[in-house]
């Protein structure tokens, strides 16, 4: 299932590859033609694996049951917190836990992979009252 946000996401939900295949991220990196992309690559003990290729911002938002794991392939991602911005290279990774407002930027063209429970979606939780 492709979801096209009114924020101009592209968030592919379908897992992409089954166990035991290769998965081509260079090339899938290379195809991209999306400001902000994201693709449910693979599905790993109830984990998916999402793989995001972005520039921009995203808006602010949280997962209120699950953390989200982030891993620069390359470009620089920051992730913003109420409290601080935390910027990553190439190589470094970062979680943000449950219930943690956040929102993450690209300043530049970045690839990152991403680990989320399966299920969660992308755009966040609802607004709570």
């Amino acid at each position: 299932m492709t979801e096209a946000t009114p924020q101009g996401y592209v968030n592919r939900m379908d897992v992409a590859f089954p166990a035991l295949a290769t998965i081509p991220l260079g090339a899938l990196a290379d195809a991209c033609r999306d400001r902000w992309f994201n693709q449910t690559l693979c599905d790993v003990n109830d984990t998916w694996i999402r793989f995001a290729v972005c520039e921009g911002e995203y808006h602010w938002h949280e997962h209120a049951d699950t953390d989200e794991f982030f891993y620069v392939i390359e470009g620089r991602w920051i992730v913003d917190l109420e409290e601080r911005s935390v910027e990553l290279g190439p190589r470094e990774a970062f979680v943000v836990p449950k219930g943690v407002r956040h929102r993450p930027r690209a300043p530049v063209r970045t690839v990152v992979l991403m680990a989320e429970r399966r299920g969660v979606v992308p755009t966040g939780d609802p607004p709570r009252d």
